[in-house]
């Protein structure tokens, strides 16, 4: 079969067909992008003590004295997990004393001295009363997951997660046997089946269950728009779909969600809210046609010919008479790239060398990543606007980054990122504590250092990666990150020692992953690897800046090869 490629010039790259697949599958991403903030808000946690039952007929000032009180980063807090012995602190109330004749005993008072602080705690036995300034209610209020509960918070956040690495290789199984396009609505259809399920979700198990489900179908949703626009345009539109298309639709998606969680304080409306935008693009069935490029893997060649004479009546183009010719020589070469294993990314000391480098830097970016978005809670201010500033600075991060990867070279460019975002996280433990504004504003900086490194370095493993196991190497670099995605909602337990830990922990993982990434070779502007021995050299610690006469004689392979390796990179998934 001859090169794809060449097969749909005649369609062009930006007629009316490309612009309508591009602003579809656009719109296709916005459940996904919409639901992967659910983690956060679904399962908030706000301020809480031990609730005081009303029989006790206890006057306000001793159901606040009732409480004790802890230092908690230095500022004394209202416990959140016990209080003074309920029984003690009625007969007390029924002697007649009150808490400040208690800590202010008279010289002549006949009673003896009793402090508050003496008095023998308990556990919360009847529940707890929780802040309603934020939420209304959320998981946690409800099914109480907090004190000897709380350990749920986070295992159900990573189920979340484990959800969609499991929608990482259910999505890429199912998409290869079946076609893109009904594993593209089918995962939008899991989006709203189970959003609206978990609305009605009667206890923690059952929306842990229903969690995973909704976890799975976000990221099988991205993944799958990500790989249908990639194999049905071509050219300038599929990098302008790949770089800043979907991912702007993405973040703006996400945009929408502290909006939504800040008009509607209920959890359970707040769920069946998140399946509206699923809903709405079931209608996008009959505009989405189906990859022709998987149909022509399948060896469905008249309807991939079909296909490519409907988009040829759309661009007002004349398709020729034969589009594809019969394959001769594919099943050779289908045959020895199948005898390629995933050992093989561990086979000699050089390959070995950067696998081992670059999944350590994808799980360190991804706990970053996710780590940011957690740590977020201990912050000061208004949540619903620091989320909705969390996710606007992505725009100029993806922007950042699209115009890195067309004119720096790679490690230069994920350092710069990368570094720049350790920095401003690590400066976060300067001014934590006297100046809240900064504070946000380094938050914010540290997201954009590490989402711009992200896009970098997204492209740099598939340029290092051979040809020859391309798919399996970058299929290993997204289990790491996947990996990396389930263990951030642990990072905020660190704040219970020290509420600076998990910030000094995602700089220090930037770092890390900056100092990984001096060791790699360079390969902006470089013929890619076909075979495992083609694999270049690691150059310590020197960047290759092409001169132009090598531009010129490589400028048109570079561009063939950079289209093709984004449905390599990406179809695996």
């Amino acid at each position: 079969m001859q090169d794809y490629e060449e097969s749909v010039l005649f369609l062009g790259s930006w007629g009316p067909f490309q612009k309508k697949i591009f602003f579809v599958l656009c719109l296709t991403c916005v459940p996904c992008g919409y639901n992967i903030l659910s983690v956060i808000f679904l399962l908030a946690s706000p301020p809480h003590h031990c609730d005081i039952p009303a029989h006790r007929n206890l006057s306000q000032e001793w159901i606040q004295a009732s409480i004790p009180a802890e230092q908690v980063a230095g500022q004394p807090e209202r416990s959140s997990c016990s209080r003074y012995e309920l029984d003690l602190v009625w007969n007390l109330s029924a002697m007649g004393a009150s808490p400040n004749w208690m800590l202010n005993q008279s010289a002549q008072g006949s009673r003896p001295e009793v402090l508050l602080s003496n008095l023998k705690q308990e556990e919360c036995k009847d529940g707890w009363t929780y802040s309603t300034e934020y939420f209304q209610s959320t998981v946690v209020t409800e099914f109480d997951l907090v004190c000897s509960e709380q350990w749920k918070q986070p295992l159900t956040s990573l189920v979340y997660f484990l959800g969609g690495l499991s929608g990482c290789f259910v999505s890429g199984l199912i998409s290869d046997q079946f076609g893109r396009k009904p594993v593209l609505f089918g995962s939008i259809a899991i989006l709203s089946i189970f959003s609206s399920a978990v609305a009605f979700a009667p206890s923690w198990p059952v929306f842990t269950v229903l969690f995973f489900m909704l976890g799975l179908g976000q990221i099988a949703c991205y993944i799958v728009v990500f790989v249908l626009g990639s194999e049905i345009l071509v050219g300038s539109s599929r990098i302008l779909f790949s770089s800043l298309g979907q991912p702007f639709v993405y973040a703006f998606s996400m945009m929408l969600l502290p909006g939504t969680a800040y008009l509607v304080r209920s959890w359970r409306h707040l769920s069946l809210i998140m399946a509206v935008p699923g809903l709405a693009c079931i209608p996008l069935w009959w505009l989405v046609p189906e990859s022709p490029r998987w149909l022509l893997s399948q060896g469905r060649l008249q309807e991939a010919e079909l296909l490519l004479r409907s988009a040829a009546l759309e661009n007002r183009v004349e398709a020729p008479p034969v589009i594809f010719h019969p394959p001769k020589a594919e099943k050779a070469g289908s045959q020895k790239a199948e005898s390629v294993s995933f050992l093989d990314l561990l086979k000699t000391a050089n390959i070995r060398h950067i696998t081992l480098k670059l999944w350590l830097i994808w799980f360190s970016v991804s706990v970053s990543y996710f780590g940011l978005s957690f740590s977020m809670s201990t912050l000061y201010g208004n949540p619903f606007l620091n989320y909705f500033l969390l996710t606007a600075v992505e725009l100029p991060a993806y922007f950042a980054s699209w115009l890195a990867a067309r004119s720096l070279p790679r490690r230069l460019s994920y350092i710069s990122f990368s570094l720049l975002g350790a920095l401003a996280l690590l400066l976060i433990q300067v001014t934590m504590k006297s100046y809240p504004t900064l504070t946000m504003f380094l938050v914010l900086l540290g997201k954009f250092g590490v989402l711009a490194g992200n896009g970098v370095i997204y492209t740099y493993t598939g340029e290092l990666s051979p040809t020859v196991i391309r798919n399996t190497a970058m299929s290993s670099c997204a289990m790491f990150s996947r990996v990396g995605s389930s263990v951030s909602p642990y990072l905020l337990e660190m704040a219970e020692f020290n509420e600076l830990l998990p910030w000094i922990v995602l700089g220090v993982l930037s770092l890390l992953s900056v100092v990984l990434c001096t060791f790699l070779p360079e390969m902006f502007r470089q013929p890619l690897p076909d075979t495992i021995e083609q694999m270049p050299v690691t150059q310590w610690f020197a960047w290759s800046w092409p001169s132009k006469t090598s531009l010129k004689g490589e400028e048109k392979v570079t561009k063939e090869q950079t289209t093709s390796l984004e449905i390599i990179c990406t179809t695996c998934l």
